[in-house]
């Protein structure tokens, strides 16, 4: 693992993020997520650290319907694709004796230079499920080297809840709290993960 020194004290894990990140979002590493990022991945890393550092969670984004994809969603994906990420499915399979057999991956979200990059803002929550068993299948393939997830952190049903939207924002969908035991639990097997949660002191009410 890479160490970065700065006077007498070494920086390493989540602590390698900007204040302004760690200050604004619950953030979650493994496997040394964030050093194979900064180190290995410089181009990929300011990307991200861009992407957070603009984000803002706009009330009309709550209080508007939305359609197939989150309004938070889209705002992210058309972030990063305008920094040349792209969705990206891949072609997988594997081959018994002489039988070649599929195995099909889903979609990532957002992927560029071996980084995958998922936002799960409401949907149900097995979706986590999906995307580490994702994450664990590729990185085995070598076809990404680390998975990253930005979710909502539980507290925002304050805000959910003040707007009239808490129904739509259940228990059931994903959040903060439904995915970190299915890390803790192995869900991404040795794929390095980064997870970034959504706080209340990035919401706009204003926009």
């Amino acid at each position: 693992m890479c160490l970065f020194l700065n006077r007498n004290k070494t920086i390493v894990g989540t602590e390698l993020l900007p204040r302004y990140i760690l200050n604004h979002y619950e953030v979650h590493e493994w496997k040394h997520a964030c050093a194979i990022l900064k180190s290995d991945f410089p181009n990929e890393w300011s990307d991200i650290i861009a992407l957070l550092q603009n984000f803002k969670l706009r009330k009309s984004w709550l209080t508007e319907g939305g359609g197939r994809k989150s309004k938070v969603a889209d705002s992210i994906d058309h972030f990063l694709y305008n920094l040349g990420w792209i969705e990206k499915e891949f072609a997988t399979s594997f081959k018994v004796d002489n039988e070649e057999i599929q195995s099909p991956t889903h979609k990532i979200d957002c992927f560029k230079n071996k980084i995958a990059l998922e936002i799960e803002w409401n949907n149900k929550d097995p979706f986590f499920d999906r995307d580490l068993n994702n994450f664990r299948l590729l990185f085995d393939l070598r076809a990404i080297s680390v998975g990253v997830i930005i979710t909502r952190c539980d507290n925002l049903q304050d805000i959910f809840d003040e707007l009239g939207r808490g129904s739509s924002f259940g228990s059931s969908t994903t959040h903060m709290s439904k995915l970190l035991p299915r890390i803790k639990g192995g869900g991404g097997a040795g794929c390095p993960i980064l997870v970034f949660g959504i706080k209340k002191n990035l919401y706009d009410e204003n926009s």
